[in-house]
């Protein structure tokens, strides 16, 4: 529904206006359901079911292909920013170094490999390699090494395969000293973590396995956490933690560095609000218990606030929490005595905390500032010591270490910068750098610059506009805006190849942290969801205006972008405010906030958006749902969807059903598409060939429709 003060804003009506696409006619029905007194029609609710499963939806994908690939392939620019992605994206570039039992482990892919190799090296000065190469998965790529974990001695380690972007994990083990994968497999495993106890197994969270058909739709219910021992099947997996009585629960497990405890952090939606469950592994003299001793003891109960494991040594914990901080504070729980006793150990401050690690004898801190990191150390008791400096405005991440040892890791990234590995010692606070990326361009021909602008409340909202320095910004230049807005994320600096191609191709992009994540806090969280979620929308459209207002663009020549609940905020803005914007792209975005909660994870999304089945929020999902608030009549901008057929996040009825809806309205002449990936997923785990191939023919849809002029060699 178009906000009544931007209607004077919208008068740019037409009579019947003919699209310069032939869409294929997609087929209604005649559903109508009454809810709260209100009737809501659903014509395209078949277009829900599964590809794999339904040949009339396999039917009008391929429909929809068949318009939309040979125009993408067409577009001008396709080529030129094909090529200028491929020299950006051909880098050598590592993760974050795990150490176990004198063994580092990292991931470093060579430039243009679809996926990350897994290294190890002995010792810091040792030779590099090859562990795992997920490269010979599978002929397509599309088969991801997810996550990895190395046991306490640094002998085995179990790791994580995802195939085709799908959530659902495969778990295997290898030797690392003779490279040979064991027979151990876990399968059926789904948001979970590798939590290794002692050297002889892991814990694991899994759902049942789904029926026939349904694995990429069915809701994810009733998560038990398991312990695997190694040399055993999967049919001898030991439960150890569930809640039949409370389905909806999910759990995950984490053990402290001196294997003394369990810790079971338990959630029912995404609003960061825990239950702590423990489970002692060892007696006081270190003596580990056996499986059939292991009793769960609840810590925390309530589901009231955020509770965030940092680190554990003997009877004492360490823990981040919202309780009484909305900004986060470090407590410490002594368990020594019949009952835990907690204290505060660092404060909540002015800047929301974003991190907490004990490295060696300290705690390293990181913390957000106007969504830029701040990192420093404090003594285990709280006591300040020192300010790590970082090189600029950018995101530092990692600092993930334990007690007793000094050394750890972290990178630093930026707009401009792909990720620089640092060695710091906590002891001396000297950083050195372990893996510097050589780049095919001059980080200091960018331009960042944040600035700050008024919502349509009054609230200031950082944004942050990345360009090359030489550009002329007085004509108003191409411009390609992006935001989340949601799930308490942060939105941060960090390098993108896809978008240093835009840049480099001469526009301008602009990351719009607005409400709804935690820049600052668990009140910009709340200042975005449920019944305050107009106020995403409202900051987004507010950047839009602001950036044209600033003459740094105009109407014709701003995009606009955002993924999963970013592509609800691009469908929502587009049906709100469509005169304001020349071209969008909704990726992967929750589109049908009536039904949303059906599907797979969607039932956990409820804390943001609210319950379709209450009547309040009924009526303010159904104000912004962006499948039932198209409006014919109204010019709307060239649109762009993406989705994938292995999407089991935010399945692709979501979008499918949205491209429906929007090709049937008359909403103009410009064009209304959807890309259609295979064996992508939510876009975790995607090879670097189809990042280039996507996003060349994405940014090239929104170049063609902001007019910008790329040139056909990009090394120009």
């Amino acid at each position: 529904m178009l906000r009544k003060d931007a209607k004077a804003g919208a008068l740019m009506l037409f009579a019947g206006g003919k699209n310069a696409l032939a869409y294929p006619e997609t087929r209604k029905v005649d559903l109508v359901e009454e809810q709260f007194g209100v009737k809501v029609a659903d014509p395209y609710r078949w277009l829900e079911d599964d590809v794999r499963n339904s040949k009339a939806v396999a039917d009008w994908v391929a429909a929809q292909k068949a318009v939309a690939d040979p125009y993408l392939d067409s577009l001008p620019g396709k080529q030129a920013l094909a090529a200028r992605m491929k020299a950006l994206f051909d880098y050598e570039r590592f993760s974050l170094p795990q150490k176990a039992g004198g063994n580092y482990f990292f991931t470093k892919i060579d430039g243009l490999q679809n996926q990350s190799p897994l290294y190890v090296r002995k010792g810091l000065k040792g030779k590099d390699r090859v562990l795992i190469d997920p490269n010979t998965w599978s002929k397509d790529g599309a088969t991801a090494l997810d996550q990895y974990e190395p046991s306490p001695n640094g002998k085995l380690l179990a790791y994580s395969i995802q195939d085709g972007g799908s959530d659902w994990r495969s778990i295997k083990v290898i030797d690392v000293k003779t490279g040979q994968t064991l027979a151990d497999e876990v399968k059926w495993a789904k948001f979970t973590n590798i939590a290794w106890v002692g050297n002889e197994g892991f814990l694991y969270s899994r759902f049942a396995e789904p029926q026939k058909g349904q694995e990429f739709q069915a809701l994810n219910e009733n998560q038990t956490l398991y312990f695997h021992k190694i040399g055993t099947p999967q049919s001898e997996d030991k439960p150890v933690y569930a809640t039949p009585d409370r389905p909806k629960l999910g759990h995950s497990a984490q053990v402290t560095h001196d294997n003394r405890w369990v810790v079971i952090t338990s959630a029912q939606g995404t609003d960061d609000k825990y239950e702590i469950s423990l489970i002692p592994l060892a007696s006081k003299k270190g003596k580990l218990l056996p499986l059939d001793k292991w009793k769960p003891q609840t810590l925390i109960a309530g589901l009231e606030h955020d509770w965030q494991l940092i680190e554990g040594m003997g009877d004492q914990l360490w823990f981040i929490t919202n309780k009484g901080a909305p900004k986060l504070k470090v407590v410490k729980v002594d368990l020594s005595g019949a009952d835990p006793v907690f204290s505060d150990i660092i404060a909540e401050r002015s800047e929301p905390l974003a991190r907490a690690q004990i490295v060696g004898s300290r705690l390293v801190l990181s913390y957000l500032k106007d969504a830029a990191s701040l990192a420093e150390m404090v003594s285990l008791d709280g006591k300040p010591l020192q300010r790590i400096q970082l090189n600029s405005i950018g995101t530092a991440s990692g600092f993930s270490g334990k007690p007793g040892d000094p050394e750890t890791f972290y990178a630093f990234s930026s707009f401009n910068q792909p990720g620089e590995i640092y060695l710091f010692d906590s002891t001396t606070g000297k950083s050195s750098v372990f893996a510097q990326p050589k780049l095919s361009f001059d980080p200091a021909s960018i331009s960042i610059e944040q600035r700050f602008y008024a919502s349509k409340d009054g609230t200031k909202v950082p944004m942050f506009v990345v360009r090359k320095k030489d550009i002329d910004l007085s004509k108003g230049t191409p411009t390609l805006l992006y935001a989340y807005g949601g799930f308490n994320l942060p939105q941060l600096p960090s390098f993108s190849a896809t978008r240093m191609a835009w840049i480099q191709s001469g526009g301008v992009f602009v990351l719009a942290n607005i409400r709804g994540g935690s820049e600052y806090g668990k009140a910009w969280h709340d200042a975005g969801r449920l019944l305050n979620k107009q106020n995403v929308f409202d900051d987004f459209i507010a950047a839009g205006e602001y950036l044209i207002k600033e003459g740094i663009t105009t109407k014709d020549k701003l995009a606009i972008e955002g993924r999963s609940n970013g592509g609800l905020l691009i469908g929502a803005v587009v049906n709100q405010r469509p005169d304001l914007f020349a071209a969008g792209h909704a990726a992967v975005g929750v589109m049908d906030m009536l039904r949303f909660d059906r599907f797979t994870a969607g039932r956990y999304w409820v804390d943001d958006y609210g319950y379709p089945n209450k009547e309040a929020d009924f009526q303010n999902l159904l104000g912004y749902s962006p499948y039932h608030n198209i409006e014919s009549g109204y010019q709307y901008p060239a649109m762009i969807v993406s989705t994938a057929d292995t999407d089991d996040r935010v399945v692709p009825g979501h979008s499918f059903k949205y491209t429906a809806a929007l090709q049937a309205a008359d909403t103009g002449p410009k064009p209304k598409i959807i890309r259609i990936e295979t064996r992508a997923g939510h876009g975790s785990g995607k090879p670097t060939d189809k990042l280039i191939e996507e996003y060349s023919e994405i940014y090239g849809f929104l170049a063609k429709w902001t007019g910008l002029e790329l040139e056909n060699d990009a090394a120009k």
